[in-house]
């Protein structure tokens, strides 16, 4: 039986990989094996599984993923290994040979290596430990800033490692080999100076001056733009020690650990094999860097090396990424907020990278309208449009920024294995590939200000449109974003979009039947768009018969659905993100009886005797666009939420209604 860190958590056996079950049972197992052969107490167990404050059931949410990893470890065989899950009062401990856990075998053999003194040797004990990750550790973890914080120092560790080995090939005189190492490594972490400072040095050493020097310009630009620092005395020692070599005939650049680590050079002068000349690299299984991407890759618009794009490089990826979706069907009208979209995000006068947010109540259209625009103007970002659903009101967790950087970088012509693992280090690479580009990003479904920041470009020729049911005043506040909001469609629109979906001649039969049917569905283009399936799959049907039908309260929801969408599948998205007390809330204000109402209205209904609670939860309940504010203290809550909630599907504990975290946002506990 093995234990695996150094990427997903996993466990296998002789027959194979064991089911370990939802992420925070792994998440449990994870912080066992981080503290082998040790008790870890309950409250620590629960601090790394919720990023914010727990539910009150926490406990006993915890103490069922432990029996359960028991009770799967024990049909897995673990006795026979000598593993035990046991408790001891209010903490648990998995007891069990340390050497069966890959991040203990990888320390083992990183500590018996001697990469100065004996590099010979150290070579393949180093390459056996950096063999046994399979990705960036405690993959399939909870998003905690615990579960962060202990991936972030398994990652150094690895680092380290892979700055040994370099720096035991280089001892070897291999540089071609260390420069191919922390060339990987250095794209990956490129704010990392030392990593960069030895990939300089190891270059220099082949022979390619130029790239050496480039790297320093490229990491100091980062640093500016990124930390606002200058390079630190590494970085700028490696940069010096180039430029005198360089100016006294070339000679090769010390590491300034002495002649050993400099040992067997054979370098060749400044005018041989310089960037732009001959490749040397090899295929990539022979562990050179590969021609794609590498050293001598073809620079972009930005000049990095490795990062082809619509305005350098050639072959497929050169072409500008174009990740639209198809521009939405039937669409209309949305002329104002179009304009805005376009005033906001195709002027340069602000001196800064344009960015608007739409946002507006479920099923209101925010997407459709973002998707609109961006096909309207997409010639106006020839370098490509890069698109991301971030699932911040899907059925299950939200797109973590390292997944959607992944994708953007994978466009944008980066290799697969030169992608950053780390958010931090793969957002940087994405606004220092975009800098010098005209990019347009469209980032739907964002549940929060947090979620977006790390995907935004930097350069003043992007532009980002972002699309969310919440306000995201975040954005507002720290990155001037545009808010654009998206109200219901009035009777007339409503009824066109009907007459574009079913036909005019339809529609033009009974209009009366149509503004009703654009009151029953609240003016929402979803509900719209459903109550026109529901006719096109009866074409004998009047309008005023699907009207007559949706009369029914108890009817109305489930005939405003098809297939996968519908407005309670919308709603249920919203609710899900709402606080325990805030659906509660939400809950008992749509027992009121025309859907208006103030702070003491409110209050009274839920129950409250606190007017700064109710108006806080109001003004969350608002930011959602669950309910309106139409002028101060003065809310209403539109009919279809109503039902929602009134139906009990919009109360913690419903299924498909995981209770919300305390601070009014956020996934339940599980």
């Amino acid at each position: 039986m093995e234990f695996s860190m150094l990427g997903p958590i996993a466990v296998t056996t002789g027959s194979g990989e064991l089911s370990l079950g939802p992420v925070k049972r792994r998440s449990v197992l994870a912080l066992l094996l981080l503290q082998p052969n040790t008790t870890v107490p309950l409250d620590q167990l629960i601090d790394f599984l919720w990023e914010d404050e727990p539910p009150e059931h926490a406990r006993t949410v915890v103490q069922g993923h432990v029996s359960r990893l028991r009770a799967t470890l024990a049909e897995g065989g673990a006795s026979a290994h000598g593993i035990e899950l046991t408790t001891h009062g209010s903490a648990y401990l998995l007891r069990l040979p340390e050497e069966l856990i890959d991040a203990h075998r990888f320390g083992e053999l990183v500590a018996r290596a001697r990469p100065e003194a004996a590099p010979a040797d150290a070579v393949p004990l180093l390459r056996e430990a950096l063999g046994l990750w399979r990705g960036p550790a405690l993959t399939g973890t909870v998003t905690s800033p615990a579960f962060a914080a202990a991936a972030h120092a398994l990652e150094e560790r690895r680092l380290t490692a892979v700055e040994a080995l370099a720096r035991a090939h280089g001892a070897l005189g291999e540089h071609e080999q260390s420069a191919t190492i922390l060339y990987s490594a250095a794209v990956s972490h490129p704010l990392r100076e030392g990593l960069i400072a030895a990939l300089m040095r190891a270059l220099f050493r082949t022979g390619r001056q130029s790239d050496a020097l480039e790297w320093f310009h490229r990491t100091r630009r980062l640093l500016n733009e990124e930390l606002g620092v200058d390079p630190g005395e590494r970085l700028s020692g490696a940069y010096e020690e180039i430029l005198r070599a360089e100016a006294a005939g070339g000679q090769s650049a010390t590491s300034g650990r002495g002649a050993g680590a400099a040992a067997g050079g054979g370098t060749r002068g400044a005018g041989a094999d310089t960037a732009g000349g001959t490749d040397r690299s090899a295929a990539a299984g022979d562990g050179r860097v590969p021609a794609q991407g590498g050293p001598h890759a073809s620079r972009g618009a930005d000049g990095t090396a490795g990062a082809t794009g619509a305005r350098g490089g050639s072959g497929p990826a050169a072409q500008a990424p174009r990740l639209l979706p198809r521009p939405p069907a039937r669409f209309l009208g949305r002329e104002r907020q179009l304009a805005a979209l376009t005033a906001a995000l195709t002027t340069q006068s602000t001196g800064e990278s344009p960015l608007a947010v739409v946002a507006g109540p479920a099923g209101v259209g925010k997407t459709a309208v973002a998707v609109q625009w961006a096909h309207l103007y997409a010639a106006a970002f020839p370098d490509g449009q890069l698109f991301a659903d971030l699932r911040g009101f899907g059925e299950g967790d939200e797109a973590p920024p390292t997944e959607i950087l992944r994708d953007f970088l994978l466009a944008l012509g980066t290799p697969p294995e030169r992608v950053p693992t780390s958010a931090q280090a793969a957002s940087a690479l994405f606004r220092s590939l975009v800098a010098d580009r005209r990019l347009l990003v469209v980032l739907d479904n964002a549940r929060s200000s947090a979620q977006v920041r790390p995907l935004l470009p930097g350069g003043l020729h992007c532009a980002t449109v972002v699309t969310s049911r919440s306000r995201l005043d975040g954005l507002v506040a720290t990155d001037c974003a545009l808010p654009v909001g998206l109200q219901v469609l009035g009777y007339e629109e409503g009824a066109a979009l009907l007459g574009a979906m079913l036909g005019a001649d339809r529609v033009a039969e009974d209009p009366a039947a149509a503004q009703e049917l654009v009151a029953l569905c609240d003016g929402l283009p979803l509900a719209l768009r459903a109550a026109a399936a529901q006719l096109t799959a009866r074409p004998r049907w009047r309008l005023a018969r699907l009207a007559a039908a949706l009369r029914d309260e108890r009817r109305r929801l489930a005939l405003l659905s098809a297939e996968d969408t519908g407005i309670a599948a919308a709603l249920r998205m919203s609710v899900a993100r709402l606080s325990a007390d805030d659906a509660r809330l939400l809950s008992a204000l749509a027992t009121s009886a025309d859907g208006h109402l103030n702070a003491s209205v409110a209050a009274a209904l839920a129950g409250y005797d606190d007017p700064e609670r109710t108006q806080d939860a109001l003004d969350r309940l608002a930011e959602m666009h669950l309910v309106d504010e139409e002028a101060t203290d003065v809310y209403t809550i539109s009919t279809l939420t109503q039902l929602f909630a009134r139906d009990g599907q919009g109360e913690p504990g419903r299924p498909g209604q995981p209770g919300g975290r305390r601070d009014g946002g956020g996934e339940a506990g599980r």
